[in-house]
């Protein structure tokens, strides 16, 4: 006889709701105010609550909000919100045929990718693959031929720590476990990297100030109070690096070759930093920062500034040289070197700051994404602009 798999804790989550469709129920929530709202999407199971919460979104715009601040949430949540019930826990000594004859007779067995074998308490044991299953022979147990040491997560794993380890381990599915280390679900691989998705495509506007509760059936209202602040306060950053260029404007009306290149140097020392920002974004969202010391990473930064500052200087410099020259400037020599120092220093440090920038945020507890451009913007503007004119007033007047 085959052996009975081992009863599997279900998610958590209201009978009630499950009589409905997502559309169903979500016109029935859209008649309740939004505290009854809020309590009851956070009271279900994480894909039912995104079922319903699409509806909701196209029914009430006060819903809207409940909805989507819940679903925000969520992004921070732990693996038991998006872990499913196990479809094959069977005992250490239930053998190769009878293990067989259990996947013949589960509906549908394509969703069998591993047998988690378990005690009498539902302690995890170890985990036997399809291939190990179908090269055994029919007589041996499942203790016999499983890998004792199975990786797993706990309850309240973070999603986004799960998404690091998914990441090294590649598997497609994993088991999680209570405190006391008995089965209570599985998560698959795909889910954590949708979640690893949403996630990086949030910071995608939250770099530029755009919260991520912003969608495009967002109100126009709504959208202007969220990105208009952030704005505001880059209008304040730009005025100390248009007050940094003021200081030197004996040396820009002596000098008017500067004034050309000053867009050049801050597009160039802009590009490196952004650079920089956005593999330290990424480096945080996929959990790499906390393995990858930051020392580590900002001598990292400040080489390839330097390379590629020296090597696009290089380019500038001489393009500096020809229009000074043609232009009748004093020192057209004096001022390419000062375009590939000024060019060098400035991408040296605007790497520093892509990195720089996301970790302050966070370590203030900030979000790390949150208008890193804005900071990211206004310190290579101010250190590159303010060191070429500095240099040409030094080295030139």
């Amino acid at each position: 006889m085959s052996e009975q798999p081992v009863d599997a804790t279900e998610p958590e989550g209201p009978e009630a709701a499950d009589s409905f469709s997502p559309a169903v129920a979500a016109r029935i929530l859209a008649g309740e105010d939004a505290a009854s709202v809020a309590a009851t999407l956070q009271s279900m199971p994480s894909e039912q609550l995104l079922a319903i919460t699409e509806h909701l979104l196209d029914i009430s715009d006060p819903i809207e909000q409940d909805a989507a601040s819940i679903v925000s949430h969520m992004d921070g949540g732990e693996v038991r919100d998006i872990m499913q019930a196990p479809t094959a826990m069977l005992r250490a000594t239930t053998t190769v045929a009878g293990a067989l004859d259990f996947i013949v007779h589960v509906e549908p067995s394509s969703t069998i990718t591993y047998i988690y074998v378990v005690d009498d308490d539902a302690h995890l044991l170890g985990v036997v693959a399809m291939r190990d299953l179908l090269l055994a022979r029919p007589g041996q147990t499942l203790g016999e031929i499983m890998n004792a040491k199975p990786y797993a997560f706990v309850m309240d794993t973070p999603i986004q720590d799960a998404v690091a380890t998914a990441l090294k381990l590649r598997h497609r599915l994993y088991p999680i476990l209570d405190d006391a280390g008995r089965m209570t679900g599985v998560v698959y691989g795909w889910k954590l990297f949708e979640y690893m998705a949403a996630e990086i495509s949030a910071q995608t506007g939250s770099v530029v100030g755009l919260d991520k509760e912003e969608r495009v059936h967002t109100p126009l209202l709504e959208s202007f109070r969220m990105r208009h602040p952030w704005l505001q306060f880059n209008l304040m950053t730009a005025f100390l690096a248009a007050f940094v260029v003021g200081f030197f404007e004996d040396t820009i009306a002596a000098i008017v070759a500067l004034a050309v290149f000053l867009p050049v140097l801050a597009g160039q020392s802009g590009n490196t930093g952004c650079q920089a920002l956005a593999i330290t974004l990424r480096g945080m969202t996929l959990g790499e920062i906390g393995h990858y010391p930051v020392s580590r990473l900002l001598r990292k930064e400040m080489i390839l500034g330097a390379m590629n500052g020296f090597f696009v200087g290089l380019i500038a410099a001489g393009a500096m040289w020809i229009y000074a020259s043609t232009s009748g400037a004093e020192a057209p020599h004096m001022l390419a070197l000062v375009i590939l120092l000024a060019m060098t220093a400035a991408c040296i440090c605007s790497g520093v700051f892509g990195v720089l920038v996301p970790v302050t945020l966070r370590r203030f507890g900030f979000d790390p994404a949150a208008a890193s451009s804005i900071f990211l913007t206004t310190f290579t503007d101010i250190v590159g602009m303010g060191l070429m004119l500095f240099l040409a007033t030094a080295m030139v007047l």
